[in-house]
This record gives C-alpha cells, structure tokens and sequence, in this order.
C-alpha cells in the first residue's frame, strides 16, 4: 500500500482513532489474517463464523503491525490492544472499499498511474485472471489476486497492494447479486472490462439468467470514460453489453469478431490448439491447459494483450508457456498408480460441470471413466432440472461410473439412471458397458468409495460447488490422505 498515517487511514475510511497517540506510519499490505501480520502492515479485523479477528489484534500488534482496522475497539482493547492503534470504523469491509478507493485514485492523480483489467463472466473468471496475470506481466510491475479473492474484500485487498511502481492491476471481479459490480467498479473502475459469459451460476441468488445478465453489464457500464470493453462474440447476453461501453468495444469469439479462434483441435490430454487471428496478424497457439473450453479464456486474455501493444507472436508464446496457475481447476495428475485424477474441484455451475464432462470424455478416451459429482449450489428453483440434466450429460459424454455425492444430488442420479436405462451411449459407442451410478451421502462416504472402486487406467473427474467439499475429495486422492488429512487405517 501507498505510505498512509493511521490518522489518515481514518479520515479517508471515515473512522476515528480510539485513542490519541504518536501518529503511526502504514508502508507495508493490509491483510485480514493476523498470523500475516508484519512491520508497518494494517490489519482488518472481522467477525467470523467461529472466530472474531479482534480478539488477535494484539499479537498482530506485537508482531509489528502498524494498526488495525476495528468495528468492535471493545473487543480488542480487552484482548491487550494499544487503543491508540486502532482505527474504529462502523462496517470494516466498506472502510476497505472507500480505503482501496483513495489509495488506487491517489496512484492515478492526473497521470497514467496503474491500468486496472477487469475480468467478470459465470466461468473462467479465475483462469482468465491467471492467463491476463502471465500475459501482461512483460509490461510492467503487476499485481494479480491468488485464487477467487474477487468480492468486496478480496478486491479492496488486491487494490491495496498496489504502489507507484505497479504498472498493471488484473482484478477478478465475481458477483450473486445484481449491484455487485456497480460497487467494485466503484473501488476500482477498470481501464479495460472482459466480460466472458452469462451462464447460470448463483441463478437461486439472482432470480434468472437476465439478472445475471444484467449483473455482469455492470462491469462494462463501470468503466473509465476512455475504457475498453471486449466482450465474448460467442454469447448473445454479453455481446449485447456493447452499448454500455463508454469507449472502444473489441471482441473475441470462434465466429464473427475481432480476435477470432479457428482450426481448434485437442490433442490426447486434451490440450487445445488454434489458430489466432486478429487485425494484428496471425499466430499458432497451443495452450498449455486442459479442455477445449479454454480456448474462450485464451482468446479474451489475447484480445486485452494485443489491445495492450502485444504482437500475435508474443501473445501465441506466452499462452504456451501458461500453467493452470490456480488449484482446483481442471488440473490433471496421474498418480503412481495409474489413476489419472482430473481436479476440478473448485466451484461448479451446470455449464462449467458440462465442460468437465467433455474434458473427461476426452482424457479418458479407451479408459474408463468415473464422473465424480458434487451439489451444485445457489441454483434455486432450477436445481433439481439442472442436477438431472447434468446426470444424463454425464452419461451421454460417456461416463462409466457416476458417483453422485451428497443429499442435494439425488436428481443427478435419477437423470443418470433415465439416461443409462436408455441406452445412452455418447462417444463410447455401441458396445460401451453398462453405466454405473452410485449415491453417497457426503465426500468421507465417497473417499471410502473410490478406495476401493479406483483401479489402474481409470481416469476420475471430481467436480461440485466449494461449499460441497469434492475439493476435499480431490485432496485427499492426490495426497494418499482422507478426507480430513488423515492417513487411511
């Protein structure tokens, strides 16, 4: 973060010191774990679950924190806490936005300061993120977030890290509500919003796919007056944000637009090969990720790197040399026993399930296949058609083993079973054997499951929303432990 007193973190915060003292200097991150907490940082304290961050806020002191950012003073005063160090505001998480906000605007003043990428979408947002975080880094000092830090919290943290030497900040900006974006864009208006898709994650929360639309407009009608937008030519709901756009609009897509994918083929693992072409030229790519449904994600990383002054060369290199850079996301391991293991484990809506299943038809093919399958969560009134439909893709993608987990995944079974008593049979052709579908009740039953049922030569998808636990189930197939970090008896 830029160098702030604690005096003036509260006045831009709109908070107050709790007590007078010797004015103490911020030069160093803001962060939210006390155990990070080091000389010259911020801590922001909430209020947790199961634990309240205040009650840390002395041994992030003692460990040489400059202060911290408090909603309850009370709480951390009683826990040793110097209250001359302590900025009270009344909601933590807005006195990182209207902090993030100053520090960000303050690094822009009336020059060029840090270009700030934006990138929202139903999918790919975090590889997106990752592949504009590899692709831009040649251009200066960048900052990225790790994982999804992509909410009021997360992105105010990503901000704050930035300095006069940053050249470049890639934010991930994610949304459940209509009004999300309209407030990171708030802390952060974007020189250049990508907008992947509108698909139906968090449908339950939004209230239908148009409001999910809607939400994801709000990033390109956030943009700075002079902002681009590229938008994904490929769907009708994002294609039409194009009037929103305050400034240039570019495109990318496998039809009509301005950076266009051709001749896209997969490769044995599943790697996805295509030919670049944009008004700067032509390029080979070769991506170095698994699934075709990445080439979507690389071509919007392409369109803001070319926008950006990249030549189709570089771009095409770069994109080579990317790596799955986040966990949990379409990463293949085979295991010393043959198993290959396909994590994907890290969230899941019914259109990003649907593109693991297509990545497992194509790893697996002549090997047998087991679909791993969590709750799908946040889908509202579409969940159980959603689930049954996801069941019967599993089935026609050519899953040989549909392992449903957990209560909410009955339907994924039944639409499993419909689809197999059919005579479904995909890409596994006319003499595939019959599909088994399995019902656990949660990822301890389905760790014991697959111990047993996992041999040489399988090849195993594990996918579900994070609030399912399959990314527990994929940790412990991967690292010999159970479910719970235990090694099995």
């Amino acid at each position: 973060m830029i160098t702030m007193t604690l005096r003036e973190v509260a006045a831009v915060t709109g908070g107050r010191l709790a007590a007078d003292g010797p004015e103490v200097v911020v030069d160093g991150e803001v962060v939210i774990d006390s155990r990070q907490a080091g000389p010259g940082t911020l801590v922001a304290a909430f209020v947790g679950s199961t634990a309240d961050g205040h009650e840390h806020v002395p041994g992030a002191l003692a460990a040489g924190a400059a202060g911290a950012l408090v909603s309850r003073p009370d709480v951390a005063e009683a826990a040793g806490a110097d209250p001359a160090r302590l900025v009270v505001v009344d909601d933590v998480a807005a006195a990182l936005g209207r902090l993030a906000r100053h520090v960000l605007a303050s690094l822009r003043g009336d020059g060029d300061g840090p270009r700030v990428v934006a990138v929202t979408g139903s999918v790919g947002k975090t590889t997106t993120k990752d592949l504009l975080a590899h692709l831009l880094a040649p251009l200066g000092d960048l900052i990225a977030p790790p994982g999804s830090f992509n909410n009021e919290i997360g992105l105010p943290l990503t901000v704050l890290r930035a300095r006069p030497s940053t050249a470049t900040l890639v934010l991930e900006m994610g949304a459940d509500h209509v009004g999300n974006l309209e407030y990171l864009t708030s802390v952060a208006p974007p020189d250049v919003a990508v907008v992947l898709a509108v698909g139906r994650a968090h449908l339950g929360e939004f209230g239908g796919i148009e409001n999910v639309a809607r939400a994801k407009s709000e990033l390109v009608a956030g943009l700075r007056p002079t902002g681009t937008a590229v938008l994904n030519a490929d769907d009708r709901r994002v294609a039409a944000m194009a009037p929103l756009a305050p400034g240039p609009v570019r495109t990318f897509g496998r039809g009509d637009a301005d950076v266009v994918a051709t001749d896209v083929v997969l490769d044995d693992a599943g790697r996805a090969s295509f030919t670049l072409t944009s008004p700067a030229g032509a390029a080979r790519v070769r991506l170095a990720l698994v699934g075709e449904h990445h080439v979507h994600n690389a071509l919007a990383a392409a369109a803001v790197a070319l926008e950006l002054g990249l030549t189709p060369a570089q771009v095409a290199d770069l994109l080579a040399a990317a790596p799955a850079a986040s966990p949990h996301r379409m990463a293949v391991t085979d295991r010393a026993d043959g198993v290959r293991v396909v994590d994907d484990s890290y969230n899941a809506n019914p259109d990003s399930v649907r593109a693991g299943l297509r990545a497992l038809a194509t790893l697996g093919a002549g090997r047998r296949r087991v679909a791993v399958l969590g709750e799908m969560l946040e889908l509202g009134a579409d969940s159980a058609a959603e689930h049954d439909a996801a069941g019967a893709d599993a089935v026609a993608l050519g899953a040989d083993v549909v392992l449903a987990v957990g209560a909410g995944t009955a339907p994924l079974a039944a639409g499993a079973r419909r689809a197999a008593g059919a005579g479904t049979t995909g890409s596994a052709g006319s003499d595939r054997p019959a599909v088994e579908v399995v019902e656990v009740p949660d990822v301890d039953a389905a760790e014991v499951d697959l111990r047993d049922r996992l041999r040489p030569g399988d090849v195993v998808l594990l996918k579900g929303s994070n609030g399912s636990g399959i990314w527990r189930l994929a940790d412990a197939l991967l690292t010999g432990t159970d479910t719970r970090g235990r090694m099995p008896s």
